[in-house]
């Protein structure tokens, strides 16, 4: 699908295809943005060699699961860009690749599939951003997406909390295992969100020919997006911290509960082992056993065995070990 927006050397906006691009190379002063949306490869290169975009530079936006980055060529800047396809409370996301040809009058944008804030953008304010430049779109773009994935991380601080009462309460192997799997997601999003925060340094403190920072409406927006991942990252390194500190609290309480219990089997056992010693040697049955015929011997025996039970006992509570 090829989405096309194009502001004319008037100052009217348009909305249609790909005959937008006509009109746009007839007027020098318009502003065009093209949205690429699950198109053959094949048909992405064609139109982009069309606006004379470097090979390396398709290249890039054309391979799976390359990192995020921004570079910087004769006739436009490459920005690629860790979208979001679908994001939850839970921390399931599915990340979804958009690239950014910034050129001095157009924006062309490419994803495999659906981009809420390219979506937003579209039906939106694009009109208003398209009419500043196309840099004003990319930015703004970048900006909406990492609003998706704040109100996202915002939610799960409400399931971390019940969690966190939840472990409190009485914790479980289930519980724990949910943990981890957010610690392992919350891990996966840091190091999108470390890639991205390297990208809005780059462009707050390089000169790209395409994203000036000597207009103060560019600087702005860079600032913006910078300090909305920077939050981001943050955000994500503190759940990170909280998860891990509910694991540790947790094995500890299992191991306090699991050290009571064993205290507890430790003084049986120290009640129990001389009573069993006691027991060991009256029960040999010797012959010239001269306790065995003293006709109290029996009840003297008892008698010994319960002063000791109860002594240790008694010392057992003194110390606090019951």
């Amino acid at each position: 699908m090829i989405r096309t927006r194009l502001v004319d050397g008037q100052g009217q906006y348009h909305g249609g295809g790909e005959e937008l691009i006509a009109a746009w190379q007839a007027a020098p002063e318009s502003h065009i943005w093209i949205d690429l949306q699950g198109e053959s490869v094949a048909r992405e290169r064609a139109l982009l060699e069309a606006f004379a975009c470097h090979p390396m530079a398709i290249e890039d936006a054309h391979r799976e699961r390359h990192p995020p980055k921004i570079e910087e060529f004769e006739t436009h800047t490459l920005i690629l860009y860790r979208g979001i396809a679908s994001f939850d409370a839970e921390l399931n996301f599915v990340p979804q690749q958009v690239a950014f040809f910034i050129g001095e009058r157009y924006l062309i944008s490419l994803h495999p599939g659906t981009a809420l804030s390219l979506d937003r953008l579209l039906d939106g304010e694009g009109e208003r951003l398209l009419r500043r430049s196309p840099e004003q779109v990319a930015l703004k773009a970048m900006y909406f997406s990492a609003g998706f994935y704040l109100d996202s991380l915002l939610e799960f601080e409400n399931q971390l909390s019940d969690l966190e009462d939840a472990l409190l309460d009485g914790g479980s192997d289930d519980l724990m295992r949910q943990l981890i799997g957010y610690r392992s997601r919350l891990v996966k999003m840091r190091r999108v969100f470390n890639y991205h925060v390297g990208i809005t340094q780059e462009l707050t403190a390089y000169d790209y020919t395409h994203l000036p920072r000597d207009v103060d409406e560019t600087l702005h927006a860079i600032n913006d997006v910078h300090e909305r991942f920077e939050r981001l990252r943050s955000l994500t390194q503190m759940y990170y911290e909280i998860c891990g500190d509910l694991v540790d609290g947790y094995i500890s309480l299992s191991s306090h509960r699991l050290n009571r219990t064993m205290r507890i089997l430790t003084v049986i056992t120290a009640i129990f082992v001389p009573l069993t010693f006691l027991a060991g040697i009256y029960g040999m049955n010797f012959e010239h056993m001269p306790e065995l015929g003293y006709r109290w011997g029996y009840f003297v025996l008892l008698g010994v065995m319960l002063a000791i039970g109860v002594g240790l006992l008694w010392v057992f509570r003194r110390v606090r070990w019951l």
